[in-house]
């Protein structure tokens, strides 16, 4: 369902998604309130809901269209300015499952691949990942020895899917913990910042697939919300505990020794993984940077972006976290590294934090 005060938008949607055949569009609306009446008479894997729109808009709307379908997935629409964004985080917080930029003419929206690739790649993937979600799952029965292991004792040694190996960790105490998310990434940082207390003594670095603009707001939310000193990065920072940097959009972040500092570089080299700014490139500089120590942690988020260089930490001591299949929005990239067989914990969002802590404070 696309809604969408512009009927010009709802059509230009409609013929987009229409050249899919996987995609049926089943309805539309051009507000908030409509969306609702609608949403009740029929089932709707997706909504691609727009910001600002009469009658209703679709902050307003979301916790109400979710009390219609609990299970569908909402995509924010939002054109590319500092309101939208902050309004765009405030709805994923709200219950929206993730966003799209959106173009600001009609021809840019009718004639933009990467918009159009963009759309049909999202509503696809997140409307499929919904159904899997909606499903009842039967949770595995863990053995009395496996039962009985307290993850105070050792936190790698949890129960995982029969298929997923998982390896010893890392010796040497982390300097540093990288992170890396995508789709469902903001909602899953802000709950990982909450939950991780900057007592644990390092700093953290963050890359989170984002546009330009909205990677300062959702750096402002994590700063308002949490402990950590959050904000966006800036060219020469230099890394100290208790303080998490994001990569700007449009902007690579790497980790470079700067006369024995550990310091944060942007760069506009190429989009890896259709990205920039991109996990890949931030691993493979803390990998040459602190080598084995350094615990790096993937988050929810389409894709394998992130996996290449995981392969370079491991190989030089490293240690690699995910985030389970089960409160990822989209189990891409923990999925990648975990089926490699390189992480030492697959854990629940909630649980990540505890295992850092205690991995971080137990190693020497």
């Amino acid at each position: 369902m696309m809604v969408d005060d512009s009927a010009i938008i709802r059509g230009l949607y409609r013929r987009l998604l229409a050249q899919d055949p996987d995609v049926e569009v089943v309805n539309d609306a051009a507000n908030g309130q409509q969306a609702i009446q609608r949403l009740a008479l029929q089932h709707v894997d997706v909504i691609i809901l727009d910001i600002e729109m009469p009658i209703m808009d679709g902050l307003t709307a979301i916790p109400k269209l979710l009390e219609v379908q609990p299970s569908v997935t909402i995509v924010m629409a939002s054109t590319l300015t500092a309101g939208n964004a902050d309004i765009s985080l405030r709805a994923l917080e709200a219950g929206a499952t993730d966003y799209i930029q959106k173009p600001t003419t009609n021809t840019e929206l009718s004639m933009g691949q990467d918009f159009r690739s963009e759309l049909l790649l999202k509503v696809k993937v997140l409307g499929e990942a919904g159904r899997r979600k909606a499903k009842p799952r039967r949770a595995p029965t863990p053995t009395p020895d496996v039962a009985a292991k307290s993850i105070s004792r050792e936190p790698w040694n949890i129960p995982v899917q029969s298929d997923v190996k998982l390896r010893k960790p890392g010796i040497v105490k982390p300097k540093l913990i990288a992170v890396g998310s995508s789709t469902g990434g903001p909602q899953a940082l802000r709950r990982f910042f909450e939950l991780l207390s900057p007592d644990v003594g390092v700093p953290v670095v963050v890359t989170q697939h984002m546009p330009p603009t909205f990677t300062a707001i959702l750096a402002e939310h994590i700063n308002k919300m949490t402990a950590w000193e959050c904000r966006e990065a800036v060219h020469g920072d230099i890394l100290k505990p208790g303080l998490a940097l994001i990569a700007p959009g449009s902007y690579h972040m790497t980790i470079d020794n700067v006369d024995g500092m550990p310091t944060a570089h942007l760069n506009q080299d190429p989009p890896e993984h259709f990205c920039r700014p991109a996990v890949d490139p931030m691993f493979r500089s803390v990998a040459k940077t602190y080598g084995a120590s350094v615990l790096c942690v993937v988050l929810t988020g389409m894709g394998n972006d992130g996996l290449k260089a995981s392969r370079d930490i491991v190989d030089a001591g490293g240690t690699i976290f995910a985030q389970d299949e089960e409160t990822s929005v989209v189990w891409g990239m923990p999925g990648s590294v975990a089926g490699a067989g390189i992480c030492s914990v697959i854990a629940p969002l909630e649980e990540l934090p505890v295992h850092i802590t205690q991995f971080v404070s137990r190693v020497g």
